[in-house]
């Protein structure tokens, strides 16, 4: 079979298996968990044999796979049905592929008794088949099929739990953000294809390198707006701590190996399209800069602790966004590839702690003796992705992170442009157009905000380790085993967890660069922030003790082994407060609020983006709606109303008239005649 009718059924394969378990969810369930496994795993072989044949992309001397057909004529821009297979895009297909078996295994035990897993599950399909068609298409309105298709596939799943009302509105957040973030990126899209003549992306790339866009910087900013809805970067990223009131599968999917992913993977393909221009790459690494710091902050300061693994992903996506800015796209999508590892084992560990705590609540799981031991899988593997998170050699985060930071270092120091903003991924010159100052400006932004991340990663990573496996107080209540299989896809996530990193030095040849080990000095001083983090996170912990009783509003009881389990669902309506602009209601003991003193409650509250959104636009629109609703009842229905009742008086008058008396009418038509003589003999004396 040819690579390019392998690279065909790789996307195809998914939905086949979705629309199959749409159609025959309800009539057959007991076929849901094969076509929701097989198809995803098959897919995801296919994947690895087409990585394997491209034989490790440019470094190793085999061409990207293009492949095209025209599917119907436009009359002006045309629009293929093509393939564009680099290295890297390879290499991103396998991680998808991985990650949603994984996802789909796992779900099988997570959500067994739920009754609607058959949708669920579809759904999963589809959304792992439009991320595919993402990273493998070659035309950007067939990727924008994939993109849009993502956006309609998380409202469903977010929002899978609808009982809860966190749930019904995180859902319909995450797809207006998103698609606020679509619309400039459409303009965007149809703005470089018309410069290009083309939607294919290496026509555009060729355009792009040559300084054939004619407007480079509006086009890039406005593709940088759409890139921020789906990547949560910084402002558009409320949406994703949200989110987290779907199902924690769902969770591990969105932010390991779709939707966020998506924005990333989108500037990395068209990084040319950036390089060409300075203030894009500027206000790309501002953005990156905020993201990575305040929502390290954030996460400090969560009480959920799904919600501290996803202002994480958030800071993580500003390490790549960073890196991109500074014209690397090796370190950027090497980070993308490592932190899916360890960051789908957070969030699927963190299932199982869910599962077996019955909350979801840090502070409550701090209460709580003896989980770790319950669940010493979830314990065991979800310490090493903390350590992965934190950048704690030799584990997959501490290359990758480091990667961006030596680039970022590189750039400050005034050195060389990095080989993969040189390549472009298609052999084609792509040598940045940024100045020499602009570039150390980069370097210094990026470096700063990460080592300062770096400092904070370290901190919120021992704070969730402690707060969920260290807690002081009664033994935390037995709610059973969870299945087997959720234990075994924590395992199976653990071993690139641990040795991605190591082995990552042999995968240069997917990338156009082989710089995927970082400098040593960067690495020695990032690695020595995140343990001074977690040093000053465990001595405030110790401070705490002994632990008050309070429970924080929202949370369990102080005596959990009295509460019965609680279902995931049941879990977040009992910590409503968790989703949303939260009230300062957090355990005095935390150490995290230890550590941040008066800044803990505006971190918690996500530093009130939510409530600004409300004020400036929410209730803005509302207030205009008012006066439309005003307009529309008060002026513009009074004209109709009165265009339709001055008719209607007239006719009432007249229809008193006619009485049917002819002594009547004759009475009148002598007045009229009188009347009418004396006008007429007025108007003659006049003349």
């Amino acid at each position: 079979m040819s690579t390019t009718t392998l690279a065909v059924l790789v996307p195809l394969l998914p939905f086949l298996g979705a629309a199959l378990g749409l159609l025959t969810g309800r009539a057959a369930p007991g076929f849901a968990r094969p076509l929701a496994v097989l198809p995803t795993l098959l897919a995801a072989v296919l994947a690895v044999l087409v990585a394997a044949r491209l034989g490790g992309g440019a470094g190793a001397g085999v061409p990207p796979l293009d492949a095209a057909t025209r599917l119907t004529p436009t009359g002006s821009v045309p629009v293929d049905l093509s393939l564009h297979i680099d290295g890297f895009a390879a290499l991103v297909a396998v991680l998808v592929g991985v990650v949603a078996t994984c996802v789909q295994l796992y779900s099988t035990g997570y959500l067994r008794d739920d009754p609607r897993y058959p949708s669920y599950a579809a759904l999963v399909s589809l959304f792992t088949s439009a991320m595919l068609l993402v990273v493998y298409s070659g035309d950007l309105m067939v990727l924008l099929v994939g993109w849009e298709v993502m956006g309609v596939c998380s409202y469903f799943l977010v929002g899978h739990y609808w009982e809860t009302p966190e749930a019904r509105a995180a859902s319909i957040k995450a797809f207006l953000v998103t698609k606020l973030g679509d619309v400039p990126f459409l303009i965007g899209l149809f703005l470089v294809a018309d410069d290009a003549g083309s939607f294919r992306i290496t026509r555009i790339l060729d355009t792009a390198t040559h300084g054939g866009l004619h407007h480079p910087t509006l086009a890039a900013l406005l593709l940088l707006a759409g890139v921020a809805g789906k990547s949560a970067q910084f402002p558009l990223h409320t949406w994703l701590p949200d989110a987290m009131a779907g199902p924690t599968p769902v969770s591990a999917l969105i932010h390991a190996a779709t939707m966020v992913a998506a924005g990333v993977y989108l500037v990395a393909r068209l990084l040319p399209v950036f390089t060409a221009s300075t203030a894009a790459l500027v206000v790309l690494a501002v953005v990156a800069a905020v993201t990575m710091t305040g929502s390290a902050l954030a996460a400090l300061a969560q009480d959920d602790i799904k919600r501290v693994l996803a202002y994480s992903t958030v800071g993580q996506l500003g390490y790549m966004s960073g890196a991109l800015a500074l014209g690397d796209r090796d370190a950027a999508v090497f980070h993308l590839l490592s932190h899916a590892a360890f960051k789908a084992l957070l969030f699927l560990g963190a299932g199982v702690v869910i599962h077996a705590a019955g909350t979801n609540s840090l502070a409550a799981m701090s209460r709580m003796g003896g989980l770790a031991r319950r669940i010493p899988d979830a314990f065991w593997t979800m310490t090493l992705g903390l350590l992965a998170l934190a950048a704690i050699p030799p584990f997959a985060g501490f290359f990758s992170k480091e990667s961006v930071l030596g680039a970022a270092e590189n750039a400050a120091l005034g050195g060389s442009a990095p080989a993969s903003s040189v390549s472009a991924g298609h052999g084609v010159s792509a040598a940045p157009a940024i100045g020499h100052a602009a570039s150390t400006a980069i370097g210094w932004t990026v470096l700063l905000a990460g080592l300062a991340t770096a400092l904070l990663t370290g901190a919120y990573a021992a704070r969730l380790w402690l707060l969920a496996f260290r807690g002081r107080g009664a033994p935390a209540p037995d709610h059973g085993q969870g299945p087997t299989v959720m234990n075994a896809v924590l395992w199976v996530l653990a071993v690139p967890t641990v040795g991605f990193g190591v082995l990552a030095r042999h995968l240069g040849g997917w990338f156009d660069g082989q710089r995927l080990t970082p400098a040593l000095n960067t690495s020695v001083l990032a690695t020595g922030v995140a343990l001074v983090g977690a040093g000053a996170l465990l001595a405030a912990w110790r401070r705490t003790a002994p632990r008050t009783a309070a429970t924080p509003l929202g949370a369990v009881a102080a005596h959990p082994e009295a509460e019965p389990a609680l279902s995931e669902a049941e879990a977040i309506a009992a910590h409503p407060l968790a989703y949303g602009d939260i009230a300062d209601a957090p355990d005095p003991a935390d150490p995290g609020r230890l550590l941040l003193g008066p800044l803990h409650r505006h971190a918690a509250a996500g530093f009130h983006l939510d409530a600004l959104y409300d004020l400036a636009l929410v209730r803005t629109v509302r207030a205009g709606a008012v006066l439309v609703r005003f307009l529309d009842r008060e002026v513009v229905d009074t004209y109709v109303r009165g265009a339709g009742g001055a008719p209607r008086r007239l006719g009432a008058a007249v229809r008193k008239t006619q009485t049917g008396n002819v002594q009547s009418y004759l009475s009148a038509l002598i007045a009229g005649s009188v009347v009418l003589a004396i006008a007429a003999v007025l108007v003659a004396a006049g003349a």
